[in-house]
């Protein structure tokens, strides 16, 4: 009897993996990726094969999820109408009531059935065995058996705490950039929380309601649900042809992060040694997102997915982003065994604001790579919202869903690349032909006059955002032969600045220098640090394009 009460409430297994010959290995790694013939190959298919019973049962559960997501998504609706239609009487909620409660029970029912289902199948019982000894023992060869199975993630065991190796005494969340507060006397500070109040509560309810849904669209449950099939095939795409390891880890502020990783320090090729952290964008899973980019370049990848997207427990704010991408930092450099200066971190889109926040908290990682990002999230969230919501949206943003990219990699010492699209039609603030209006510009901009700010004058602004105009490769070397940029002496210069004056920045190179030389230093740092791919927002990143940023 207790099997079968293991059977009733234990989770939905999905696929059993199985290992692919040398040969085949080889062939598909050989054949191009293009999602035609090996992405489609029938060895992605499910190897569980769940019985009769256990399948339609499957069928009803997962139907009435999604109607109660649903249901709770338009709840605000369906009150107001039944309010209108004089429903909401005393005898009426309780007849509702006792409806609910006999769904409730006939669901139950159902998932009795499932259990049943499951109880019948050697595969399932062997699967649920397996589980209940890896979160008994944790051994890493039971949890290595259990890796030949892909299941409802939320029974996984934990792998790694964030307290294992942290210095932290507390359980508090990691460190944010935070704007100062302004000092105001006792008597004026207290009129104005008065007098703020309803502002408060308006940018709280907007922020915890469709706001962080608008940001992070990838934790609403009816569109993981749309994507499941595809999430099922990246996770075997990644164990079964990469020999991904999945491992959940357990973050400071309890939310549960789901990861995978790929190891290639045993090949020969040297990138292997070089462990790429990717931070995936506001829709983006790391079974199918940006993590292909760095696989196929033949590095070593750790990804991870968003709190509250696939996997991850939680919700997607900024602390718990921070708490996220802390934990995961820990899980890399004292699990896996990767020094920070082995470390990249490469993000896409919104994945930018987690990226720029290890960097600025773990400075000795060995260079950042934002791809199609963005300097602040507030001119972006201006552009999707009525004018007459700016001062609500503004406010909204600042204090709940602040991704200050700019700011955090301003505190970042490491190489640096910005990948800027040229058709981007998710971070201009006008139209995607308008790449002067890409905030990637922005980003660049504010961090060259973080770290240059004796050639970032005016002069060295102008310049550059002339340079920035350009959108195709021969725009760009017209400018540049223009303004007659001298490399070498560029290189010269700034190795000399090094030398005498060392590493940290911000650098005054530039202060005794004549006009002529502070424009080709500008555009000569501006060209180093910004690469332009000629495609849209979502478009993957060949991994041709994939560069390491420059460094002296």
């Amino acid at each position: 009897m207790a099997k079968l009460l293991s059977c009733v409430l234990g989770p939905r297994l999905y696929r059993v993996y199985r290992e692919r010959s040398p040969t085949r290995s080889r062939r598909l790694r050989a054949e191009p990726d293009d999602g035609s013939q090996s992405s489609l190959d029938p060895s992605w298919e499910s190897y569980y094969q769940p019985r009769t019973l256990e399948k339609h049962a499957d069928s009803i559960l997962a139907l009435a999820s999604v109607l109660w997501s649903i249901s709770y998504y338009s709840s605000p609706l369906a009150v107001f109408y039944l309010y209108r239609k004089g429903y909401l009487t005393m005898p009426k909620v309780v007849a509702i009531s006792h409806y609910a409660g006999t769904m409730l029970l006939l669901l139950a029912g159902i998932a009795c059935l499932r259990g049943i289902g499951r109880w019948t199948n050697p595969q399932y019982i062997q699967f649920i065995t397996i589980l209940e000894d890896a979160h008994r023992y944790g051994t890493p060869e039971h949890k290595k058996k259990l890796a030949s199975y892909n299941f409802d993630f939320r029974s996984w065991p934990v792998d790694f705490r964030w307290d294992e190796f942290t210095s932290r005494s507390d359980s508090g969340n990691v460190p944010l950039l935070r704007s100062e507060p302004k000092h105001r006397s006792a008597i004026n500070g207290f009129l104005h929380a008065v007098k703020k109040l309803p502002c408060q509560i308006a940018s709280f309810i907007v922020a915890h309601t469709f706001g962080r849904r608008m940001l992070y669209p990838g934790s609403v449950y009816l569109l993981q649900k749309a994507l499941m099939p595809m999430l099922l095939q990246g996770q075997a795409r990644l164990a079964e042809e990469y020999k991904g390891r999945r491992a959940k880890l357990a973050a400071c502020d309890g939310n549960e992060i789901d990861t995978i990783f790929v190891d290639r320090r045993e090949t020969l090729e040297p990138q292997g040694r070089k462990l790429v952290i990717c931070c995936e964008g506001n829709a983006g899973f790391y079974e199918v997102g940006c993590i292909s980019t760095p696989l196929d370049a033949g590095y070593s990848v750790l990804g991870w997915n968003h709190p509250g997207f696939a996997g991850s427990t939680g919700v997607p704010l900024p602390q718990n982003e921070a708490n996220a991408m802390d934990v995961v930092m820990q899980y890399a450099i004292h699990r896996l065994g990767f020094l920070p200066e082995d470390i990249i971190l490469y993000a896409w889109s919104i994945g930018g604001f987690t990226a720029t926040w290890a960097a600025m908290s773990y400075p000795d990682v060995s260079a950042v790579i934002l791809d199609a990002s963005f300097d602040d999230l507030v001119p972006l969230a201006l552009k999707v919202m009525p004018e007459s919501w700016r001062s609500l949206v503004t406010r909204t943003v600042r204090q709940y869903l602040n991704l200050n990219n700019a700011e955090q990699l301003c505190k970042y010492q490491g190489p640096v690349l910005l990948v800027r699209r040229t058709k981007d039609e998710i971070i201009t603030t006008t139209v995607p032909e308008d790449i002067m209006s890409n905030r990637g510009n922005d980003l660049l901009l504010k961090l060259l006059q973080h770290r240059y700010p004796k050639i970032m004058t005016e002069e060295g602004l102008r310049i550059v955002r002339e340079w920035l105009e350009a959108s195709t490769p021969m725009e760009e070397a017209s400018m540049y032969s223009h303004y007659e940029v001298e490399d070498e002496w560029c290189l010269s210069v700034l190795k000399s600045y090094q030398a005498e004056e060392g590493d940290e920045f911000p650098w005054s190179v530039g202060e005794d220098m004549t006009l002529d030389g502070r424009r080709q230093l500008a555009l000569f740092l501006a060209r180093k640090h910004l690469q332009n791919f000629e495609a849209t927002h979502c478009t993957p990143l060949p991994p041709q394009e994939f560069h390491l940023p420059w460094s002296l």
